[in-house]
């Protein structure tokens, strides 16, 4: 491993798209980033004024987010650790009876 892969690449900015929908079924947020594809491990922070919105609205605002992506060793160590996150699904167990 070089010591280009060990330092951070330049963050960068990119148009975005956010929806917000706030009402009795749901209250969420989207964002999708125009022209970019995020890979694991990258960082994106959506840049501009917080945004509150009224019970039974909806919005679509055009932003700028600003993505750092993650380096290599970033990228292995988010990947290791999700598999174990992963793995402790594994020990639940759906049967009736108790070892």
């Amino acid at each position: 491993m070089n010591s280009s892969q060990l330092t951070s690449p330049k963050a960068h900015r990119v148009p975005c798209t956010v929806r917000i929908n706030h009402s009795f079924d749901h209250l969420e947020a989207h964002v999708e980033l125009d022209g970019y594809q995020p890979d694991v491990g990258d960082r994106i922070t959506v840049l501009g004024a917080p945004v509150i919105t009224k019970f039974g609205e909806s919005m679509t605002l055009e932003r700028e987010a600003l993505v750092r992506p993650a380096t290599t060793l970033q990228k292995l160590l988010v990947r290791l650790k999700s598999f174990f996150l992963l793995t402790e699904l594994y020990e639940v167990s759906f049967t009736p009876r108790r070892f």
